[in-house]
């Protein structure tokens, strides 16, 4: 009975704005610019999350320094539940491990609150700029010429840069980082012939593909992506130090700390709800993505062991911004 009347009182001292939320718009922050791959699937949730919470959800973006911006905007905001950051592996783990003087902690100053996607990177050429057909023939070509070549990235610590860098440290290869404001210059910057290759997400790549503008020659994942089925795994390829290689990211949202439960869980079901549509579900499956559906807790761990793995890559690959 004790127990009883102690829950009851708690409820009757938990603010009122929890209890109704939400009664006025949500704002989501991108840390990437419109168009990229983030900002595409973050657009695709915003109706149908809007829908289910009775508000409108609005996306208002921050981008640069790797999703950085945003992140510190975030972090600093009122936890209210109108104010979200779309996140991703990268602004809350390998961010971690590049920027050793952020003014924010990924985990401490943030609320994990549900993830969206496993996003899949593909090794992506420019075939007029390297004119092989396999992963093998590509390794050994950029071998042979040492600091020849230049591959692009969404910007410095995104996972696009983090997954050449460790494909690089492993199989033993020289080449020449150069990032971009976001996705739409960096694949911009492959297709016209600017850098020879990058590994950026299926999804963002994948209209290019089948124009037959670009060449995938492995995805990033331990299991194919069915999108692009007949793409191998890096993983597979037999090519020593390629054993195991798993660069997938992940897209989440997060809320500052201290957001209250009851709306950390309200929004975490009305996303899973979300990508549980079976037009959403099926969209995201075609763009070649994985549907990843977590507790609060769930996420919570993940982002933990997410910040410890990227930590070992960016000391494995000798990978610091500042």
């Amino acid at each position: 009975m004790a127990a009883a009347l102690a829950s009851a009182g708690l409820l009757c001292v938990l603010p009122a704005q929890a209890q109704d939320w939400p009664t006025r718009p949500i704002t989501m922050y991108m840390g990437f610019p419109a168009g990229s791959g983030v900002d595409v699937v973050a657009r695709r949730l915003q109706e149908p999350l809007g829908k289910l919470l009775g508000q409108p959800v609005v996306i208002d973006y921050k981008p640069g320094a790797a999703g950085n911006i945003a992140s510190q905007f975030v972090a600093g905001a009122k936890a209210d539940g109108y104010t979200l950051l779309f996140g991703t592996a990268a602004t809350h783990g390998s961010n971690a491990a590049l920027y050793k003087k952020l003014p924010f902690d990924v985990e401490a100053d943030f609320t994990a609150v549900a993830p969206v996607l496993d996003v899949s990177n593909v090794l992506t050429i420019n075939p007029e700029v390297v004119n092989v057909r396999t992963l093998r023939e590509f390794v050994a070509l950029v071998k042979a010429n040492p600091g020849k070549y230049n591959y692009a990235s969404t910007g410095n610590g995104a996972g696009t840069h983090m997954a050449f860098a460790e494909f690089n440290a492993r199989l033993g290869l020289d080449m020449v980082h150069v990032p971009y404001k976001g996705g739409p210059e960096a694949i911009q910057a492959v297709l016209k012939g600017d850098t020879c290759c990058i590994m950026n997400q299926v999804q963002t790549v994948l209209p290019h593909y089948k124009a037959g503008k670009v060449r995938l020659l492995g995805v990033t994942t331990l299991a194919p992506v069915a999108a692009v089925k007949e793409v191998p795994t890096i993983a597979a390829s037999g090519l020593p130090g390629a054993a195991g290689f798993d660069s997938s990211i992940w897209f989440a949202i997060f809320a500052p700390k201290g957001t209250d439960a009851r709306i950390v869980d309200k929004l975490n079901a009305a996303v899973k709800a979300v990508l549980e549509q079976p037009d959403i579900h099926t969209y995201f499956e075609a763009q070649g993505n994985a549907v990843r559906i977590e507790t609060p807790e769930q996420f919570r761990k993940t982002v933990r062991d997410n910040r410890q793995k990227w930590a070992e890559v960016a000391r494995n690959a000798n990978i610091t911004l500042d």
